[in-house]
């Protein structure tokens, strides 16, 4: 198989410098002829040649062709500016020279660090100890650097940011802020999770620990304590029950993929079915509730026990804490199919502070954790409900003043959205 191969580039090299050798042997027959005494020397000359061509190293086809490929993209290369270059980069990215000056910032830093300009001296934009510290190091010694870096204002971020000498002359540098802000808000709530549901499960545990060792103790023989410890351990315990079926819902809805439930539902039949099973809690409250859903039908794309839950949360919400109202309101906003359909749920209670509702969705998070507990809620409520329309490609507005009530409203997208 070598020999056959040898032979073959052998043969190919003879035919590809056919000409010269053809001239070489042309040589040497008009040498011949003439009778000359050169004919031994032309001859050996003719064979030197036909050595070379078929023994010396030669440069295969798609070697040639590669070259002269990289020769057609070098001028390509070559125009391509560091402003271009830098606009590929989905990260903010700052060029800057010797003195600490920026020399280009590509579109996604401008956006990231308003104001940060080409001439503008980075120790001046960039205050906090750390960069200054970085930027001071690169310069010093040219190689490659990075740190955790953080800005509170506008809104609280988190980068990690990276400097590294370009070029030959070592006179630019470039800094790349990679964001870590998602990341680190990830492990702030899986952190946050952790802690508060710790905490939920130990205050009734330890009460019911406590009441079991009265009761084995002091209490032994007093049916009326027997029977007060008896009672409150029965509602610690239906706590804990509450606890963790929301905690399993939570990790049931963010187990499911994100794919929008393909099922029809009309929302008026079940907000109904959900107002009569809620009707004895808001007679026990002291709160009626007034629905105005129209009567045509409030069809949308989702999946109906999931929506149930939605509006058991929001309207037994309404209940709970708008009980000094003394109604909660339900109304349909449908200015037609290409707008979707909202559903607000109002109470006329005392109203949520404003500085709390950005928050209201995160687990545990209650405006009065005592009013929480009072009222048998898990702090869990409404971090489902925004699980569940988020599944559904719907989303959850509340509006609040204090001494006028709250509006949650459901937006429903348009059909086949």
């Amino acid at each position: 198989m070598e020999g056959s191969g040898l032979g073959e580039n052998v043969t190919h090299r003879l035919l590809s410098a056919r000409w010269i050798l053809i001239a070489s042997i042309a040589g040497i027959f008009l040498v011949a002829s003439q009778g000359g005494a050169g004919y031994g020397l032309a001859a050996a000359v003719c064979a030197i040649v036909i050595a070379v061509t078929a023994f010396a190293p030669r440069r295969s086809l798609r070697e040639r062709r590669a070259d002269r490929d990289a020769e057609a993209n070098r001028p390509a290369l070559a125009s391509m500016t560091a402003e271009a270059l830098a606009a590929a980069v989905s990260d903010p990215m700052v060029i800057f020279d010797r003195s600490g000056s920026v020399v280009h910032v590509n579109s996604a830093c401008a956006v990231a660090f308003a104001g940060l300009s080409p001439g503008t001296s980075l120790s001046l934009r960039f205050r906090a100890p750390e960069m200054q510290e970085m930027i001071a190091r690169a310069l010093a010694q040219g190689r490659p650097l990075s740190i955790d870096y953080s800005e509170k204002v506008p809104v609280e971020r988190f980068f990690r940011v990276t400097v590294s000498p370009v070029g030959d002359g070592g006179d630019r540098f470039v800094m790349i802020f990679k964001d870590q802000s998602e990341i680190r808000r990830i492990d702030r709530m899986r952190a946050d999770f952790i802690a508060n549901a710790s905490h939920e499960l130990r205050t009734p545990l330890a009460s019911i620990s406590g009441f079991i060792e009265t009761l084995r103790g002091p209490a032994k023989n007093d049916p009326a304590a027997r029977e007060q410890f008896l009672q409150i351990m029965q509602a610690q315990t239906a706590r804990m029950a509450r606890l963790i079926d929301d905690l399993l819902s939570l990790s049931r809805l963010e187990m499911k993929p994100f794919l929008s439930p393909s099922d029809r539902v009309d929302l008026k039949p079940l907000i109904e079915g959900v107002i009569d099973a809620l009707n004895p809690l808001a007679e026990e409250s002291g709160v009626r509730i007034d629905a105005v859903l129209g009567g045509d039908p409030l069809t949308v794309a989702g999946n109906r026990d999931e929506l149930i839950q939605v509006f058991e949360n929001l309207l037994e919400n309404a209940c709970k804490y708008g009980r000094s109202g003394g109604l909660v309101e339900v109304t349909v906003n449908r200015a037609g199919q290409q707008n979707g359909i909202d559903i607000s749920v109002r109470d006329h209670g005392p109203g949520i502070p404003e500085e709390h509702i950005p928050r209201l969705t995160e687990r545990f998070y209650r405006v009065d954790v005592e009013t929480s507990r009072g009222q048998k809620g898990t702090g869990l409520g409404l971090a489902i409900v925004k699980h569940i329309l988020t599944r559904h490609r719907a989303r959850l507005t509340i509006g609040s003043r204090p001494g006028e009530g709250a509006t949650f409203t459901v937006h429903f997208p348009p059909a086949g959205i």
